[in-house]
């Protein structure tokens, strides 16, 4: 009794634990206060002692506040802080004042963050872009403007970031960008650049127009590289990045990317990089070049699908001399495609626009450029022809090619008119299929070549009349399953042999064909061709729970092997096969990669391909190409990518025998053996934290040398991981280089240095 007239007598609430009180504030809303003292003088409520005041979606904590309820002003004397908002704001300040209607505030000696909430001892992040900052003095302005002087910000874990600003004026807007005037960047606070004006993303948002992170790198044919981008964000589908970079030791390098993205349906990137090269060695060799690629992708009116994509190279001396990626660098050839497709059941029309180019070697002019201009193209796939067992389908062509390369050159625009109808009939027995089919085949070219040496093209048609048939019979598959259990799993393993044969009869003038595409290398054959696949199916015994992400629901192909081989009952193929050259025709295309024909033969070489899936985690497949007539290994190619937790392991081994061949400009025979191998080797991943490190080599056995090397460290922190790499291309007498390229990432910045994440060995 005594403890109620003591505090009905003074009007002050006291107790051990904190209590919770209603208000309403000045415009209607509701309040709630929770203090271990409270004193209320009209609308003035005077807290101590673990206080908390909860508007509609802030709350203020401190350890004596004043809150007048109809100006909706709060002021700390001593320890204050600020929850709430849509991005979790969390400010923390020695003392402040703040006002709950305006939501304006003025805070001092302040430690803040946006993205992360705080209950309790507990830490969620909200965003996978937290921001931080301090402040001798920040300033709220509005719901979610702050103004921060004398103080830094930083996407780095407190109280001991990685990296700052440091700034004397910083402006930002959560859930847009914080605006940086006069600061200083620093690691482990040493100042490392200034900077008049920077801005950093607050949190997620849109493309923003602006500078890039500059680059920096070192080659030993480049010299210190540096340069710097701007990217501009054009509208909410489109945007573009320009840049340049300054090679101390060759000239300048620009490069540009166009991206745009008109409709759900359809895109349009487009990609350049050139170099004005002022030469190297003592001679200035100049090496610079261009390389433009278009990728585009569209639906026009009445569902026609339109794409391109294209691409222009100046040289491949350029190609060898300034791409980075090694894939890249050698790869001799260029593509480019345009077409427009209009589909229907089953009957497609096509016109086209193709560009095909080679490079034989890496002296200028030494390349094969075959076009495509105009062509349109007509298919029908196989379909039943009325209520009757046959199927038929047909496919056509009417098209200007042409072929240019050193010592050879067509007209500027060759017709070739080609109709190929087909009709088929499929049966089925107890399980055995049998599928006969019938083609005829006619071809008109409006100009030839000779039939003597490499030959010469004249203006004389060619008209080339086939007749083509093949029968395929499928027995029954045999398969059984294993009872035992081995390594949690059900076994099957089953058995699928085919056999089919195949007759062309009636081509004429194959040695006055001119090449162009697969088309023009159709051959007389008679061939039987006999294969058997085998495939090992595993299915988890165990069912898969509920939470468990990476789990095998279903059976797996395990492993798969299918050997293959051809016996021709015409070994000339009509007369088509010239001793000691490398023929190449339909027949032997669509069997194996690599050409085996070179004088004429009854059998083709055995074909072995292994594909094998064993987990989700392992991926290999190997090819063997074994001719029996030479008594040799033709071809050997190997590919295996394992990983098992942070470490990864990957290869490849390439090894084939190929005719020689004299090159038009460089009279030598070409290697006709080719054994290389590629290895990686890892731990870790791009974002993984801590160390992570990988490397890379490609040899060529042949030649006993280092084609290709690359190793590369990383080591990430929370907020920031610098990574270093050393490079090394072995391209003959266009490349010999050394690079060593580094990058410092920063969370939610960008990339100081010259290392593109697309390059990562990880």
């Amino acid at each position: 009794m005594l403890c109620h007239l003591f505090l009905a007598a003074l009007l002050l609430t006291s107790g051990l634990r904190a209590r919770a009180q209603s208000a309403l504030s000045g415009d209607g809303e509701p309040v709630t206060i929770l203090a271990r003292e409270q004193e209320k003088t009209g609308p003035v409520y005077k807290l101590r002692g673990d206080v908390q005041i909860e508007f509609r979606n802030m709350i203020v904590r401190g350890d004596e506040l004043t809150y007048n309820t109809e100006t909706g002003e709060v002021t700390a004397a001593g320890h204050l802080s600020l929850d709430g908002g849509p991005h979790d704001e969390h400010v923390e300040a020695s003392h402040g004042a703040f006002n709950a209607k305006t939501q304006n505030g003025r805070f001092y000696d302040v430690v803040g963050t946006t993205g992360v909430r705080f209950r309790g001892r507990n830490v969620a992040l909200t965003t996978s872009d937290p921001f931080a900052f301090t402040g001798q003095m920040v300033e709220k302005v509005g719901a979610d403007k702050f103004i921060v002087h004398h103080g830094t910000v930083t996407s780095c874990r407190l109280p001991n970031p990685k990296w700052t600003f440091n700034a004397d004026r910083v402006e930002f807007e959560v859930g847009g960008t914080a605006k940086i005037y006069d600061s200083t960047f620093r690691i482990k606070k040493i100042p490392v650049l200034f900077l008049p004006y920077a801005e950093h993303p607050v949190d997620k948002l849109g493309r923003q127009s602006g500078f890039l992170v500059p680059t920096f790198g070192a080659s030993s044919r480049k010299g210190t590289i540096i340069g710097d981008s701007f990217f501009w964000a054009i509208n909410r589908s489109m945007d573009a990045t320009v840049g340049a970079e300054y090679y101390s030791s060759r000239g300048w390098a620009q490069h540009g990317d166009f991206r745009a993205k008109p409709s759900e349906h359809s895109y349009v990137n487009l990609n350049y990089f050139g170099v004005l090269d002022r030469g190297f060695g003592p001679t200035k060799i100049d090496q610079g070049g261009e390389d433009i690629k278009l990728n585009a992708e569209g639906m026009l009116p009445h569902d026609i699908r339109a794409v391109a994509s294209l691409n222009y190279l100046s040289s491949f001396v350029f190609r060898l001399a300034f791409t980075e990626n090694f894939s890249q660098a050698v790869n001799s050839e260029v593509k480019s495609l345009a077409f427009l497709s209009k589909g229907r059941h089953n009957f497609f029309l096509n016109a086209m626009f193709g560009r095909y180019q080679n490079f034989q070697s890496a002296m200028r002019g030494d390349v094969i450029t075959i076009v495509h201009a105009p062509s349109v193209e007509a298919f029908a796939a196989d379909h039943r022809f009325l209520k009757t067992p046959f199927y038929y389908g047909f496919d056509g062509a009417v098209e200007g090619l042409s072929r240019r390369e050193p010592l050879f050159k067509t007209d500027n625009v060759v017709g070739r008119f080609d109709v190929h109808p087909r009709a088929s009939l499929p049966l089925f027995f107890h399980g055995w299929t049998l599928r006969s089919e019938l083609g005829l085949r006619n071809t008109y070219y409006t100009q030839r070549k000779t039939a003597v040496g490499a030959g010469t093209p004249f203006d004389s048609p060619l008209n080339r009349r086939a007749v083509e048939a093949e029968a395929e019979l499928r027995p029954p598959t045999i398969g059984r399953i294993f009872d035992k259990q081995v390594l949690g799993r059900t076994w099957k393993h089953t058995l699928e042999p085919r056999v089919s044969y195949h007759v062309v009869n009636g081509v004429t003038g194959f040695q006055n064909t001119i090449r162009f595409d697969s088309r023009d290398i159709l051959s007389d054959t008679s061939e039987l061709e006999y294969a058997l696949t085998q495939r090992l199916y595993a299915k988890k015994a165990k069912p898969c729970a509920a939470d468990e992400a990476k789990c095998e629901a279903g059976p797996r192909e395990f492993i798969t092997w299918e050997v293959v081989q051809r016996y021709y009952f015409d070994p000339t193929f009509g007369g088509s096969v010239v001793n000691g050259k490398r023929n190449v025709l339909a027949s032997t295309a669509d069997l194996s990669g690599i050409a085996f024909l070179t004088e004429p033969r009854l059998f083709s070489p055995i074909v072995s391909r292994i594909r094998a899936r064993a987990t989700n985690n392992l991926d290999g497949q190997w090819q063997l190409d074994y001719d029996t007539k030479k008594g040799r290994i033709n071809a050997n190619s190997v590919f295996l990518n394992y990983k098992i937790g942070d470490y990864f392991i990957g290869g490849s081994h390439v090894f084939f025998h190929a005719p020689g061949e004299i090159f038009v400009n460089n009279p030598q025979p070409a290697p006709d053996r080719f054994n290389q191998f590629r290895v990686l080797l890892g731990y870790g991943g791009p974002s993984k934290l801590g160390w992570n490190s990988a490397a890379s080599i490609g040899f060529d056995e042949k030649r006993s040398f280092l084609q290709y090397g690359s190793l590369q460290s990383a080591y990430n922190w929370d907020c920031c991981g610098v990574s270093m790499e050393y490079r090394r291309f072995a391209l003959g007498r266009v490349r010999n280089e050394n690079q060593f390229r580094f990058a410092f990432t920063l969370a939610n910045i960008g990339t100081f240095g010259n290392m593109k994440r697309q390059e990562n060995l990880f």
